[in-house]
């Protein structure tokens, strides 16, 4: 009965165009913003300044680093040897328990001359990392020209599977997919999976740095793709860090939003873009010290952004009379740590560490991956006492959130959140009047639906449609907003809800939020998944986490301007507004109520019942899931406390006990 609502479009305006079209225009201020601040710097002093603001931006986005001052505890647990070098194997603790994995390239005249030049070789995206033969070919590069090495196994790769069974000898996720499991439940902390990768990479520093053979000043990084993003991170945080050669990452923001691409949970810095930065900045943070960008011109990665970010930063470089230490090295090839760049970067760090001109070997003969493992089983995860992962970690990260959260007295704690969760919903947000029209009208049984689009701000059209009987079309009517998964691509399974609302004299208000429903933007093929990880919305929520914004922030504001809409609406009783939401999406529902006394009341069916305890399940259905996420919101509450504080003031409707008790696993959005 409801296909024809549920497939119906908004006549008169592109609503499938604004999201993306809002996203980067959005954007593109944050960008120009960058730009002004950089071509305002005319002296070192001015690069200096830049500097200290790259760093402590990058420090706030990550959430606060986790201390250094604990103890590395390094292991070598065996050695084997190839043409010209040996090979340490090696295991420490960058924090307590949380055991890193790693091969020390060590040439043979290394021991009893003076210390020399090293390199962190930090790894992307492969399942073995640093015994991959693509990474180990790049070990085996820079040891052959004299450098010392140390290749790093990255959280979920290598020997550093977080979620491995030894009892049954595999693990049920790794790479990319722990990085992203781990990593969005991160980020209602407060904090970015990208600090646990950056401070891996720091501790990885002070090991290299401690070791007699290595010259503390004369410590270099290195890394591809995954690896490039950990280099970069590492560019802007430490100033230990005496060159660099970031490869398959340096691009910018601008060039990057062309590809519609989503990137992985280390690579979501929330808020970077907010604060004016962008890559260029990445490579600035490193003047006057050498830096070599490499790129494959076929890359995933534009092209044109690390062609652009050295252009730009040639300029700083000339400040100090520096302009050779700044280059870029291209490839004709694809996303790949290539040998001509494996070769390049080992010239490169052979003239800036070691203070010599070197010729790297055409080729290199690697070892069996299994010579270089760390550990017996080859997983730290089972063999190792109280190993932890980031999800130990972030459980722990929680409890201390929760412990200072308790320890305010409530009535501060419910003023700092409610003060908190305003800014965010209302933060960038420009005021604009709602414009409301109608865009269709049907039956539906005994109901009318009106089909209302309004203005929720100025490029983003709000959309609804009001279902109530036809019978009492001529009078002012008490409203309830739904806001559920799907919005109003959804109708059939939430018929009885509609039907029982206005048949009870009410106005059922089903609300699409931006992104949902007939708002759903334009899919690049007929059969994408938008809702998927990675997809089409996560792309936009990324996006949006890097202007210093969410979806749930834009989607709760959503909710507060239909409420507005209602209680301005002719047909429509403004004392008696309320709110319904179900599954994921009524939290909307819910942190909308906590902003807006006008809502006499809110009920919420089968909606997760917090974030704390969705955080702490190792599985769930990670669909839609970054939608639901306020980035830092469990610094200052969690769900409980806004039913607790709804209930106090009488507004919390009955319904709210129906929740199911599913902790975001149960519930992917729709179309």
């Amino acid at each position: 009965m409801y296909d024809k609502l549920e497939k119906g479009q908004i006549a008169h305006f592109d609503v499938k165009s604004q999201l993306p079209r809002w996203i980067y225009e959005s954007a593109m201020q944050a960008a120009r913003k960058g730009e002004q601040a950089r071509e305002a710097i005319t002296d070192p002093a001015g690069v200096e300044r830049r500097q200290q603001e790259i760093r402590d931006g990058i420090e706030r986005c990550l959430g606060g680093m986790p201390v250094s001052d604990t103890p590395l505890n390094p292991v070598v647990t065996g050695t084997t040897t190839g043409k010209g070098f040996r090979v340490e194997k090696v295991i420490f603790e960058p924090r307590p328990q949380v055991y890193a994995t790693a091969n020390l390239y060590l040439p043979d005249d290394a021991s009893g001359e003076a210390p020399r030049g090293a390199v962190l070789v930090l790894c992307g995206h492969r399942e073995q990392a640093k015994h991959c033969d693509e990474y180990q070919s790049v070990c085996h590069y820079l040891v052959q020209t004299g450098l010392i090495v140390l290749s790093l196994d990255p959280i979920g790769q290598g020997e550093r599977f977080g979620f491995y069974d030894p009892q049954a000898g595999e693990a049920p996720m790794t790479s990319v997919t722990e990085h992203e499991n781990v990593g969005r439940q991160c980020l209602p902390l407060g904090d970015s999976f990208a600090r646990y990768m950056l401070h891996d990479a720091v501790r990885a520093v002070d090991y290299l740095a401690g070791r007699p053979e290595v010259d503390p000043a004369r410590i270099g990084v290195t890394g591809h793709s995954g690896g490039g993003t950990q280099t970069a991170l590492l560019m802007m945080y430490d100033r230990r860090i005496a060159a660099a050669a970031p490869g398959g990452f340096i691009m910018n923001r601008p060039h990057f939003l062309l590809t519609g691409k989503a990137q992985d949970a280390e690579q979501k810095w929330p808020g970077f873009s907010a604060h004016g930065l962008d890559h260029e900045d990445i490579v600035l943070a490193m003047a006057p010290r050498p830096v070599l960008v490499l790129a494959t011109t076929y890359d995933s990665v534009p092209i044109e952004g690390p062609r652009h970010t050295v252009a730009v930063n040639r300029r700083f470089y000339e400040m100090y009379g520096a302009s050779a230490k700044l280059g870029l090295f291209e490839d004709v090839n694809v996303h790949k740590f290539t040998v001509p760049l494996a070769r390049a970067a080992a010239r490169f760090f052979a003239e800036h560490l070691l203070g010599r001109t070197a010729e790297p070997p055409e080729t290199v003969e690697l070892l069996p991956a299994e010579a270089l493992l760390c550990t017996r089983s080859g997983q730290v995860i089972g063999e190792l006492s109280g190993a932890r992962n980031v999800h130990a970690e972030n459980a722990e990260r929680l409890a201390g959130l929760e412990a200072q959260r308790l320890a305010l007295p409530a009535p501060v704690r419910k003023q700092q959140a409610l003060a908190w969760l305003g800014e965010r919903v209302h933060a960038g947000r420009k005021p604009c009047d709602l414009n409301p029209r109608i865009s269709g009208a049907g039956e539906i049984g005994s109901m009318w639906a009106l089909r209302t689009v309004w203005w929720s701000q100025p490029g983003l059209l709000g959309h609804a449609l009001q279902f109530f009987e036809a019978a009492s079309a001529e009078r002012r009517l008490p409203v309830t907003i739904a806001v559920w998964d799907g919005g109003t691509a959804r109708l059939e399974e939430h018929a009885k809800w509609i039907e029982e609302t206005s048949a009870s004299g009410r106005i059922a208000m089903v609300l699409n939020p931006t992104g949902i429903g007939a708002l759903l933007p334009h899919l690049n093929h007929p059969e994408e998944k938008p809702f998927k990880r990675f997809g089409l919305m996560d792309k936009f929520t990324d996006e949006l986490m890097w202007l210093g914004d969410s979806m749930a922030a834009l989607r709760v504001y959503d909710v507060l301007r239909a409420v507005e809409l209602a209680a301005g609406l002719s047909n429509v009783d403004m004392t008696d507004i309320r709110l319904y939401g179900s599954g994921r999406y009524g939290i909307y529902a819910l942190l909308a109520a906590l902003l807006d006394p006008r809502i006499r009341s809110v009920q919420t069916v089968n909606r997760m019942d917090s974030l704390a305890g969705w955080i702490r399940e190792p599985f769930y259905d990670e669909t839609d899931s970054l939608s639901f996420i306020l980035p830092g919101m469990l610094r200052h509450f969690d769900l409980p406390d806004a039913e607790a504080w709804l209930r106090e003031e009488g507004r919390l409707g009955e319904a709210a006990a129906e929740v199911t008790g599913q902790r975001g696993a149960g519930h992917p959005a729709a179309g």
